[in-house]
Order: C-alpha cells, then structure tokens, then sequence
C-alpha cells in the first residue's frame, strides 16, 4: 500500500502551479530544482496519477486530475492553517467559541457590520448567536448560555454592564389605522380605544409588569419582527425601533403617531457580562466593535432618526416599554 501524500508535497504541488515551474518553485520554497521535481515525482507514484504534462522544453501544465488535486490540496493547507492559528491563539488566550445573546432591538446594519469584522479579526474563534429580548437576554447571560448579552438594561447584581450606544423606540401605526389619520398629539384616552402591540419578556424578570402599555386591549408576542409585520397590517399600533421602520415610514406604509403622555423614546444599550467571567481577547474586542459601530451608525443616520439623545445622554435610562 502507498503512503499518503505529506503536507509537504501538497505545498510543492501549489508551489509549482501558482509560480509556473519547478525552477521557481524551488526559488520560492529555497530548495533545490531537483527536490521539487522529486517531490511531485513520489506524489504522482503515490497517487499513481500524472499530475503534469512536461513535453519537452515547455513549463509543466497541470492535468485535469492534477487540478483536482490541487484543489483538495489548497483545502487542506487550509485546514492546517487554521489548526496552526488555532494553537497559536490559545497560547495567547484567545477564545475558541463565543456565545452571545443579541437583542432583536439591535439594528441590524451593526450587527452584520460587527460580525463581519469580527469573522475577518478572529478566523479561528467559533460564534453561537441566541437571538431574543428583553430579559431573556440577561438570564443567558446569568446562566452562562452566553458570555456576552447586548440589550437593555434589566437590573442584575451579577452582571457589569458596559454602555455601547442608544436605541431609538418610535410609536407606529399602519397608513390605513384610525390613529393614523389623527392630526396633532393623540390623547391617552384615544389610545386605549385601540389595540397595542406589545413584545412579552419570555424570562420572569418583569413577570407582571408592563412598561408603557396605554391601551385596554392588548395583544402580546415574542419577537419586535412579529410585532413590525402585525403592526404593517394594520392589527394594532405600538412602538418598534426607528431602524426597523425608517423605510416604512418612508414609503408612507406605516405613520408615527405623537402620543400623550409619551412618544418617541431613547434609550441606553449595553453589552454585558457576569462579573465573575471577564472576556477574553476577542469578546472584549467584540464589545468595543458593538460600540464603534452603533455609534457610527447612529451618527450617520437621518436628521430625526435620534429625538431625544441629549436627553437620554443626561439620564434617561428608565425602561420604557416596547
């Protein structure tokens, strides 16, 4: 039975096709002409295939088997790679998996941006996301489902929290809905005549509570995306992040209401952690990437995207509602 091929001459093999030849492989690699043709030569016996065409004077061409191979060849080179990498960073302390709980409020043009960067930052470090809100962002984290939570604050002895930003919640109805059509501010007695969406804590954290429900009739769910298409048609009106319906409101699908005794609202987010579980290297460098990006994204975003700020800046971090 043959050998297996070694890593070393799946390296010629991509040698000789990137750079041409056998003579600038060998220049490539600071080897001998004669080592690299060797070396293909025992690979090809191994595999019992030809790799190359050499017909007489002219540089050797890869095979179509030969291209095959390389190509399986360049997988695992990269598989070792990240192997090596691997290794390397947790000498360093670098983690190998991540866990986070993201509230579904975050916009979703920072969390693609962070991600992305942190893909192309930490190649080797595993990522497991938990989507939810509210306080089922902060049990995750207490719990240890999750090394890091980025959402509101919910009260959590156990649990630092690092502000990265702010979150705009603006109260919405459907073009078609009775509010809609109201012109000026709307009076809290108005309100109560229609139905309010509102998004449930999924956790025991505010078990009994609610946070800026006006209306007599109320209807709950789970997700901000399922509250955004009920309210779109036209089921009720409620608050959802200015993110989310910035091309509603637009369109002229959806219509933001001026509510009595509050409307738009701003609030602080946050990334947090437990107290006895400080992140390692590239969670800590996940928060600050939250943090640029949310700030950047805040920063960009249309006049009236943020009513409120300077407010919110100064102390406001009651939790309103959703």
């Amino acid at each position: 039975m043959q050998p297996h091929p070694t890593l070393d001459q799946l390296e010629i093999l991509q040698t000789v096709a990137e750079t041409g030849s056998f003579s600038a492989a060998g220049r490539k690699l600071n080897r001998a002409q004669s080592v690299i043709s060797y070396g293909i030569a025992n690979l090809e016996a191994q595999l019992g295939v030809k790799l190359f065409t050499r017909d007489g004077t002219r540089e050797p061409q890869l095979t179509d088997m030969g291209k095959a191979i390389l190509e399986e060849a360049r997988r695992m080179a990269g598989v070792l790679q990240r192997i090596r990498a691997r290794v390397e960073g947790h000498a360093r302390g670098l983690e190998s998996e991540i866990a986070i709980a993201i509230d579904s409020v975050l916009p979703a043009p920072v969390l693609i941006r962070a991600l992305t960067a942190f893909e192309a930052q930490f190649p080797t470090v595993a990522l497991h996301l938990h989507v939810g809100s509210l306080g089922l962002i902060t049990d995750q984290v207490v719990n240890q489902t999750a090394d890091l939570g980025i959402g509101g604050q919910l009260g959590e002895a156990d649990v630092r929290l690092i502000e990265i930003g702010l979150v705009t919640m603006v109260p919405v109805a459907a073009a078609g809905h009775p509010l809609a059509g109201v012109k000026g501010v709307i009076p809290a007695e108005d309100l109560r005549e229609h139905t309010q969406l509102v998004v449930t804590d999924q956790s025991a954290r505010t078990r009994g509570q609610d946070f800026g429900v006006l209306a007599l009739r109320i209807w709950r769910m789970t997700d901000m995306h399922t509250k955004h298409l009920m309210i779109r048609g036209g089921l009720g009106w409620g608050r959802l992040p200015r993110w989310m319906v910035a091309e509603d409101l637009a369109q002229g699908r959806l219509t933001e209401l001026m509510i009595e005794p509050y409307g738009t609202v701003t609030n602080p987010f946050f990334a947090m952690h437990r107290t006895d579980r400080m992140p390692g290297p590239a969670a800590s460098w996940l928060i600050d990437q939250f943090k640029s990006q949310l700030g950047c994204f805040n920063e960009v975003a249309p006049d009236g995207l943020l009513p409120g700020v300077a407010a919110a800046k100064a102390g406001q971090s009651k939790r309103q509602g959703r």
